[in-house]
């Protein structure tokens, strides 16, 4: 009976030390999903974010992160650029590979995809937040479902120095300087705009924005649009758009229309052109093929009157959590850690170039890109970004009709009503 018990006794310390050694094999490999609070278990957290330009910035700061918190790892997947990142995101839900951090523009954004958001209103970096930064992730109930990126901007940004050669002694703001400009640059054999139609959130978004964004109330037009109290067809904005769409067609570089985001930027950053359409994100790509370059922004015309020269800024978009997700407790520690280590303060403002949205983080290592939007800013001379606010869709429907306008297949009129019909359609 002794030897018995014995025999059991054994058996037991035996199959401890066993569990113990897989215990352990398993945190090592990070294969497990536990609460990595245990101090054993390792959790990976799949991050899916679309801004390509600092994807290699962010790659490294997740390193740093991991460093802190052995027990998180992080898995990046940066879906942007040419691609569509909406779509690869819907497909990520549809195949059950849900991330747990993402990317939202908020507004109609905000309300397609509430159902599957963390409420984040009781995170502690939510009292550092601009006011801006709160409003496209806040419902009507008050709650925030998301932590804003950054502050951006966008116009054409100009390169000084050819500007300079031209005999261009005064950066234009209105429309008929912006075509003397034009004119100056070409004259000198320089190609003025670097045009990147073939991307549709170049034209159909950003660029389109601007005759919304520059209404009288922009907010209150949007809502006539919806109500039908309001027409695209027959607006004092959207007629002189045409003027800005025409010039940098006419002065842009060689087949516009195949020209993609990667292409339109490298032609400006080599000297190739002397102005681009595009947004201070563009920073790190210029500085890395040109860190000599001397450029700034300009606005993107559409009359000569005052508001001609203001800027549009805004908040891009948003970190979000998913949340359903099995670590949402370390996604929420991931994100504070962010804006809340002096780690990732530097990050964010040294090597992502970002203007951050917090008031606990000081712009640092902006660039002339970033300086130049925190003086427009300073100025109050801003505008909207408005197209979180259009119809589902309507931006890349805009998108084609101004491409078939490019090509010459449809004239302006023609435009106009394929814009109406677009909002029309999908409202």
């Amino acid at each position: 009976m002794k030897r018995f018990l014995l025999l059991c006794m054994s058996l037991v310390f035996v199959f401890g030390i066993m569990a113990g050694c897989s215990s352990k094999e398993t945190a090592k490999d990070g294969e497990s999903g536990g609460d990595s609070k245990s101090g054993d278990e390792v959790v990976t957290l799949n991050f899916f974010q679309f801004k390509v330009e600092i994807a290699d910035q962010l790659q490294e700061m997740i390193k740093e992160f991991e460093a802190e918190h052995p027990n998180i790892k992080v898995k990046l997947e940066t879906v942007g650029g040419g691609a569509d990142y909406g779509a690869a995101l819907k497909a990520k839900f549809a195949s059950g590979e849900e991330p747990d951090i993402f990317n939202n523009g908020g507004f109609k954004e905000l309300e397609l995809w509430k159902e599957k958001l963390a409420d984040l209103s009781g995170e502690p970096w939510v009292e550092h937040v601009l006011p801006i930064g709160k409003v496209p992730m806040t419902d009507a109930d008050g709650k925030l479902y998301g932590m804003p990126v950054n502050l951006e901007g966008y116009g054409f940004v100009y390169n000084k120095d050819l500007f300079e050669k031209a005999g261009i002694t005064e950066p234009p703001k209105t429309i008929d300087e912006l075509k003397d400009a034009a004119k100056k640059l070409e004259a000198k054999k320089i190609t003025p705009f670097s045009a990147g139609y073939g991307e549709w959130w170049v034209i159909g978004q950003h660029l389109l924005n601007i005759p919304f964004a520059q209404q009288e109330d922009p907010e209150a037009f949007i809502a006539g649009l919806y109500d039908g109290s309001e027409k695209i067809t027959g607006n004092k904005q959207f007629k002189e758009f045409k003027e800005v769409l025409d010039t940098e067609l006419k002065y842009a570089n060689d087949n516009p229309l195949t020209t993609d985001y990667n292409t339109q930027v490298t032609l400006f950053a080599s000297g190739e052109t002397a102005m681009l359409q595009q947004g201070n994100w563009t920073e790190n790509m210029i500085t890395e093929i040109n860190p000599e370059i001397n450029m700034g922004f300009l606005p993107i015309p559409i009359s000569n009157d005052e508001s001609a020269g203001n800027l549009p800024v805004g908040v891009p978009n948003n970190w979000v959590l998913n949340k359903n997700s099995e670590h949402l407790e370390e996604a929420k520690t991931f994100l504070n850690w962010m804006v809340s280590s002096e780690t990732g303060k530097r990050f964010i403002t040294e090597e992502f170039a970002f203007i951050p949205a917090f008031d606990n983080i000081e712009p640092a290592g902006l660039g002339d890109l970033g300086t130049s939007i925190l003086d427009y800013s300073k100025e109050e001379k801003t505008i909207p970004w408005t197209w979180f606010k259009w119809p589902d869709g309507a931006n890349k429907e805009f998108a084609a009709a101004i491409q078939e306008y490019a090509a010459g297949k449809i004239d302006y009129d023609t435009l106009l009503e394929r814009f109406q019909t677009s909002w029309d359609n999908l409202k």
